[in-house]
């Protein structure tokens, strides 16, 4: 699963408490620290009339373990001071007139939308962003998860978690509240899923209602009737649910649970009318793929939304589709471009799709013509990370290897590219990190493959240094030019490691038939388009000490760093292994999400047993050698910690040096600050251990 197998964990324990003013600290190499604390600028908001931007910024509490989220407002017609205007505030959304934003903030222990109007300033001919009191403009007694204004701001479309033969938000909550009061705490369940991602099923659907948007307190359901969530869990957002340009008609994607859900990648396209006068209509019914991201053209004419074609894959190209909503025919609007898009913005005037995905080690902003296809790349060089399109600019955020995301403006066409927030510039300044490099060799069947090296801080020609051999997970997914705050480079760069990593056949952003070439063979190509890198790195850049080097990898990466504790340990002088598959077979049956599973190996596994031991690494364990830190969180569903516990008691039991540790309550990822700290600590600590002068 991308999520599942594409990240991976940040974040370590406990040490020194970091100081307030760490970002005037003198100049030194970039460390953990300096990540954990770096602001995160996410959600740009482009105002209606292009003049002002509106995001989020996610600081850290490092006493508190937690992130705190701020809604700022910069006006881009004058020097670039953003002015923070909701403390604790997210997934804010400009009103239509622009005068007003809506946002989500707590309000007596649960999540509501919010209401926040701007003065006019002294001119008259702009907004004054002091700061003004919001309020709340619902009052339910359950969390909003998502929600969306609509086109005149009249109408809020809102999702929450409910239980499905409930009449009303009040009856889940006087459930859940039973629930609390009981003193027998067994859970009976029927059917799959029992556990997703990180979270305990209790029965409630996320679903989607609407409520007049300056009295929300009685919402209308609109997905009466779907067995499944809106949006989509664990992941999904309010990109998966829209309205038609009159407002009239709401559209949004679901995948109809059952009893077949874990197994199903069948998402599908409804529209209902907006005032619920009827149930959903089910628009794309003859595609048994995934469906998603729907969006009406600014006439309301047609229908845009992305789909896969090959049912039970994650990993299949996203293909652009355009339905005339008259009449019901559909298109393929890109069949010709060899990406998968991400989810879509569509032009003023109709013609132009933007989206942005993976391409050759970046993750670029795309134009897309509507008439034609063609695909015309309009900011790279790094990644693109979020992005609002406007009538004549866009504002959008990017990162690359060397810097955290920012905000950026530019033209339609990619030009004039102009960064306009800075909020990391001074930790930037202090911290140093490595210069990079990406390669290209050949790897297997003689293909093309790309990777990247980045030197150490403090880089020396003619000295040698020890490498950290990262191996990505997903495993669809790809080391791109992104920041990164779970494997991130710059953190053993900062250390004195060089880094090299390679995106083997299975990484996106290179086509589709290189990325689907890893199904069915996760032993085989990948491990021979690692090997080729190694040796091709280890003769272009001679500051690599090949006799000073470990191999560290999460997910499909963790995978994999088994698979070569068995298979290909000559190199490596230690391994770190983060949440990976140790048992293939036990995989199968202890996961959350089957349809992955079944994709990669051919089908179920006990009709295609042999398929599920062909790369199994529980059976080569006779020859490890290698010592090993193995790490694994408590609440990882996806691949549960008796994977990483039967591995470290195979290393054990066979006397190799090895370390487990154990994050009770972090999930596939490690996402708390002093968790965060102390997982680099441990694993850095491990990789000087065994790759010192004259270590064994």
């Amino acid at each position: 699963m991308k999520p599942l197998f594409a990240a991976l964990a940040l974040a370590l324990a406990a040490g020194p408490v970091m100081a307030a003013d760490a970002d005037s600290a003198a100049s030194h190499p970039f460390s953990i620290r300096d990540l954990v604390m770096m602001d995160r600028v996410s959600d740009p908001q482009l105002s209606p009339d292009g003049r002002y931007a509106l995001f989020s910024v996610r600081a850290t509490d490092y006493a508190a373990n937690k992130g705190v989220t701020s809604l700022y407002v910069l006006d881009l017609n004058k020097p670039p001071q953003p002015v923070k205007i909701v403390e604790k505030g997210s997934s804010a959304r400009w009103a239509p007139d622009g005068k007003s934003i809506y946002y989500v903030a707590a309000k007596d222990g649960t999540a509501q939308v919010w209401h926040r109007a701007f003065d006019a300033d002294a001119s008259g001919k702009g907004l004054s962003l002091t700061v003004r009191t919001g309020e709340a403009v619902t009052d339910g007694p359950l969390d909003v998860n998502a929600f969306k204004l609509s086109p005149d701001g009249s109408k809020l479309l809102l999702t929450y978690d409910v239980f499905t033969d409930c009449a009303d938000l009040a009856c889940t909550k006087e459930r859940l509240d039973g629930r609390e009061k009981d003193k027998a705490s067994g859970t009976v369940y029927d059917k799959l899923f029992v556990r997703h991602w990180d979270t305990w099923s209790d029965g409630r659907r996320a679903q989607l209602y609407i409520a007049d948007a300056t009295a929300a307190s009685q919402p209308l359901l609109l997905s009466r009737g779907i067995d499944g969530d809106v949006p989509s869990k664990p992941f999904g957002g309010d990109d998966e649910f829209s309205f038609s340009p009159d407002g009239r008609t709401v559209y949004f994607d679901a995948r109809i649970a059952g009893k077949t859900e874990p197994w199903s990648t069948n998402f599908d396209i409804f529209s209902v009318p907006a005032d619920g006068s009827a149930e959903p209509k089910n628009l794309t019914a003859d595609n048994l793929a995934w469906d998603a991201n729907p969006l009406v053209s600014p006439d309301g004419k047609t229908l845009f939304y992305t789909a896969m074609k090959e049912p039970g894959s994650e990993a299949d190209r996203f293909a652009i589709m355009a339905m005339d909503i008259a009449t019901g025919a559909k298109r393929e609007v890109d069949p010709s471009w060899d990406r998968s898009a991400g989810a879509l913005q569509v032009s003023a005037d109709g013609k132009t799709l933007y989206t942005t995905t993976d391409d050759n080690g970046q993750h670029p902003l795309f134009a897309i013509d509507v008439a034609t296809g063609k695909a015309t790349m309009l900011v790279t060089d790094g990644s693109v990370g979020a992005f609002s399109a406007g009538s004549k600019t866009f504002l959008l955020s990017r990162d690359d290897l060397k810097r955290p995301a920012d905000l950026y403006t530019a033209d339609l066409k990619g030009k004039g590219l102009k960064q306009v927030t800075h909020f990391n510039a001074k930790r930037l300044k202090g911290a140093q990190v490595g210069d990079f490099e990406f390669f290209t060799f050949k790897g297997w069947n003689n293909e093309t493959v790309q990777g990247y090296v980045v030197k150490p801080v403090g880089f020396k020609r003619g000295k040698t240094y020890p490498v950290a051999f990262i191996i990505h997970g997903g495993p669809q997914g790809a080391m791109t030019n992104s920041w990164s705050y779970r494997w991130n480079a710059q953190t053993y760069a900062g250390q004195g490691f060089a880094v090299v990593t390679v995106n083997f056949h299975g990484s996106t952003g290179y086509g589709q038939a290189f990325t689907e070439s890893i199904s069915g063979d996760w032993g085989g190509k990948p491990l021979e388009d690692l090997k080729a890198g190694w040796s091709d790195a280890l003769s272009k850049y001679k500051f690599l000490d090949g006799n000073r080097a470990c191999a560290l990898g999460a997910s499909y990466g963790g995978y994999m760093v088994y698979w070569m504790a068995g298979n290909w340990n000559q190199p490596w002088k230690c391994f770190v292994d983060h949440d990976g598959v140790f048992d293939a077979r036990a995989m199968y049956y202890d996961t959350d999400e089957l349809w992955f599973e079944e994709k990669e190996n051919g089908g179920t596994q006990y009709d295609h047993p042999e398929n599920y031991e062909r790369f199994n690494p529980v059976n080569h364990v006779k020859d490890w050698r290698v010592p090993m830190l193995v790490i694994h969180g408590g609440k990882d569903f996806r691949i549960p910690d008796t994977q990483g516990l039967g591995a470290f008691t195979a290393l054990q039991r066979r006397g190799i040096p090895s370390k487990l540790l154990h994050f009770p309550d972090e999930n596939h990822w490690v996402l708390k600050p002093q968790n965060s700290v102390q997982w680099h600590e441990t694993v850095n600590a491990w990789l000087k251990e065994w790759t010192a002068p004259g270590a064994k």
